[in-house]
């Protein structure tokens, strides 16, 4: 097999562990040659790069570009199967990812072992606040995809609304079913959608013997401008339910797939061994030390069938300098919100 194909050293290695920074450039880069030899449009990106002494000098592309063109890197061992699509806001063209059986199999194994990390790794039923008619295409849509990233984690798995942009169609009755005569439940929505049709909602008497574990991204954009707060947001869903229940957010988007950065106790975001955040000046480009605020780019390796191994977000953010309090290893950040006039994003705003 390829070398590059292989199982990356890193996802064997605790996901907040000490950093191993010289095995991540060194599995970048030869991801990075592969795409450049591989997909014709990133090495036009790219024409003069040759190589790359630290991780801030690997090359990358912007969020936006997905919007516009299809990457897709060729090559031995590489087959394309579906494509996974932001939840782009209306009128808006989404980005879309070229997913491939590597990859994918890379990026379970990563979001399992990070959830693992925050969660109760024993199975229990998974509810989704999504319509199963999300399935049925062949473009993968962002909340599908993060929902089934969940599977593992599961015993059973189903979708629960009638109609996929109405929140208030949950239907109680097919949470209770897939409850059955359990008293714990695992619970996945994008922010928005957990606050109009969980939070806000009748829930029934029944839930409220259940430990649930609530597991939400997409951002917090629609909530601010009806100003809800990340406390509100937590308590309101937390009053539905049974004690030791808990509430994970996390930051990820669709041109990382595979990535998520949950957010701790003590308000900072934790970055995966096998990936990392580095922050940009806006106006230069040029990286900036811990305590500085610019734009994140993130990095991973997991992306082996298109070259979003390495992008620039419009998402800003700044790193958080020295060990987290929550005993986690590793690189830390915040994240404080968008560029200005930075087109909003279906998926991941602050």
């Amino acid at each position: 097999m390829n070398p590059v194909l292989q199982r990356s050293a890193l996802l064997d290695r605790p996901p907040f562990g000490p950093r191993e920074d010289e095995t991540l450039l060194a599995e970048l880069l030869a991801l990075t040659h592969r795409h450049l030899a591989g997909c014709p449009e990133y090495a036009a990106m790219w024409p003069d790069w040759s190589g790359a002494e630290a991780l801030t000098e690997l090359p990358f592309v912007h969020t936006t570009v997905f919007k516009h063109m299809r990457l897709r890197t060729e090559g031995e061992g590489i087959a394309h199967q579906r494509e996974v699509r932001s939840s782009a806001t209306s009128g808006q063209a989404p980005s879309a990812i070229s997913l491939d059986a590597h990859s994918a199999e890379r990026q379970a194994v990563s979001t399992r072992a990070v959830l693992e990390d925050f969660l109760d790794p024993h199975p229990r039923p998974l509810v989704v606040l999504d319509s199963a008619s999300a399935l049925r295409s062949r473009a993968l849509g962002a909340r599908t995809a993060a929902a089934l990233a969940l599977r593992p984690l599961s015993s059973d798995l189903r979708f629960v609304l009638g109609a996929p942009e109405d929140p208030e169609s949950l239907d109680w009755d097919a949470v209770l079913a897939t409850l059955g005569d359990g008293d714990e439940l695992l619970v996945y929505g994008f922010t928005w959608m957990l606050w109009l049709g969980w939070a806000q909602a009748d829930v029934p008497e029944r839930l409220r013997e259940v430990r649930v574990d609530f597991v939400h991204s997409g951002g917090w954009k629609k909530l601010e401008t009806i100003s809800v707060a990340r406390e509100e947001f937590d308590s309101a869903l937390l009053a539905t339910v049974g004690a030791g229940s808990r509430v994970l957010d996390y930051y990820g988007m669709t041109e990382q797939i595979g990535m998520i950065f949950p957010l701790c106790p003590h308000g900072v975001r934790h970055v995966p061994t096998w990936g990392d955040v580095l922050v940009r000046d806006p106006w230069t480009l040029e990286p900036l030390p811990p305590g500085e605020v610019g734009m994140l780019q993130l990095l991973n390796v997991l992306a082996l069938g298109a070259p979003y191994h390495s992008v620039l977000s419009e998402d800003v953010g700044q790193l958080v300098p020295g060990p987290c309090a929550c005993g986690r290893g590793g690189r830390t950040f915040v994240l404080d919100g968008r560029v200005p006039k930075a087109e909003l994003r279906g998926c991941a705003n602050a």
